[in-house]
């Protein structure tokens, strides 16, 4: 019974985690999807074109990936417990930056302050945090959570409508620096173990030998843009879907609803895949989850707008785009070793980051100055490709 008691109390101690972390991310992800609401009241606030507007969040991704490496010290000495702290500090300063901003230079500040912040707050903060409670079992909590945050835009999209129809964008501004000073601060400060607890005993799971090898360079090029052309479509479309969809015929509040029903799609994938287990490997969900993109794209080419179209896109786009999230992450565990893993996740963490960056404006302007079929014959292809390459994939997998 006491060995059962210590279990339960483990459990207990690590749900109490994850759930702050959930809460934490919900937040921290919800807030900076600011743009894709109130992207035409900011461009016309600030003088400058949507595309630009939207060019913020390149700012926060590019900013991310340079801190990222230079964290790596903190995190290890002070614990992610106080990284995140910081970070959500950081960040609450970024939002009252961007509330009192009177010109688009400062928007921008704003949004490298943001960046600044990301690198300690958002996810890889938090699989660190895992890692260090669980151990080797961070990967299943590392999954579940996956599972909430891509709840964020359901829940902060409607949310931020509402409060921007009230309070304006620079009221929401500086409800999301109290929701990150008043919210994530306190429960990061009373709800993290300190550095050095560990949740799960680290004897308890014990690391398995893996029989993959380091991939070779050709290999690792095809992974590289296979993941890339993939996180090119999901990135961007996630900050300017709102507008495609207004540009599809759609009222705003109904473009906004139908944008929030993505978040559940996708995590409903993200659920199936995650309860799939080990019934398939990561490749094969990447495979079928490209599939299902340029499928979207075709139905809402040739939909026209209607109702009908417009939720078979947020289905097929929503499943694909979920399903791909999980398979971005763990794709490359099919072709490296825990040894040359780290290594290959660092190299491939480069690209991925400056597609993030590149994405949003990219479509942005595309889709104001062409139009919507272009966006979305744009993101068909590559989509098509990264499909096209993941089949490659698997077949040097399977050899």
């Amino acid at each position: 019974m006491d060995g059962q008691g210590r279990l339960l109390g483990m459990d207990r101690r690590m749900a109490g985690i994850m759930v702050v972390l959930a809460i934490g991310q919900l937040i921290a992800w919800g807030t900076l999807g600011l743009p894709a609401i109130v992207g035409n009241q900011l461009a016309d606030d600030f003088h400058i074109d949507l595309a630009s507007v939207f060019a913020g969040t390149s700012v926060l991704y590019v900013v991310m990936g340079l801190c990222a490496p230079l964290l790596a010290t903190p995190f290890r000495r002070a614990g992610a417990r106080r990284v995140m702290m910081t970070g959500v500090v950081v960040a609450a300063a970024g939002f009252v930056v961007m509330a009192f901003a009177q010109h688009a230079i400062v928007y921008f500040i704003a949004w490298v302050i943001l960046g600044l912040s990301g690198s300690g707050t958002l996810t890889t903060a938090a699989h660190i945090m895992l890692n260090e409670v669980a151990g080797k079992n961070a990967k299943g909590a590392i999954g579940g959570l996956m599972l909430v945050t891509g709840l964020s835009s359901s829940i902060f999209w409607p949310t931020t409508a509402f409060i921007a129809a009230h309070v304006g964008w620079r009221g929401t501004c500086l409800v999301n620096a109290g929701l990150l000073a008043l919210i994530c601060l306190p429960l990061y400060a009373f709800g993290l173990p300190r550095r050095g607890t560990m949740v799960i005993p680290a004897a308890a799971s014990a690391p398995r030998p893996s029989p993959h090898r380091a991939a070779d360079r050709s290999t690792f090029l095809l992974l590289v843009a296979a993941l890339a052309s993939s996180a090119f479509v999901s990135f961007g479309l996630s900050a300017v879907l709102v507008e495609l969809l207004k540009a599809q015929g759609l009222p705003a509040p109904q473009a906004v609803a139908f944008g929030a029903s993505l978040g559940i799609v996708q995590v409903s994938a993200r659920g199936v895949d995650f309860l799939g287990g080990g019934r398939w490997d990561s490749v094969t969900t990447g495979v079928v989850a490209s599939a299902l993109m340029p499928a979207a794209m075709l139905v809402l080419i040739f939909g026209h707008g209607a109702y009908w179209a417009i939720g078979a896109f947020i289905l097929l786009y929503g499943l694909g785009s979920g399903a791909m999230a999980v398979a971005r992450s763990t794709i490359p565990l099919a072709f490296y070793d825990q040894t040359a893993f780290a290594k290959a996740m660092s190299q491939i963490a480069l690209p991925l980051n400056l597609i993030a960056a590149a994405s949003p404006p990219m479509l942005a302007a595309l889709l104001i100055r062409v139009g919507s079929d272009a966006l979305l014959g744009l993101t068909m292809l590559c989509s098509i490709s990264s499909l096209g390459m993941l089949v490659l994939l698997g077949r040097r997998r399977v050899v």
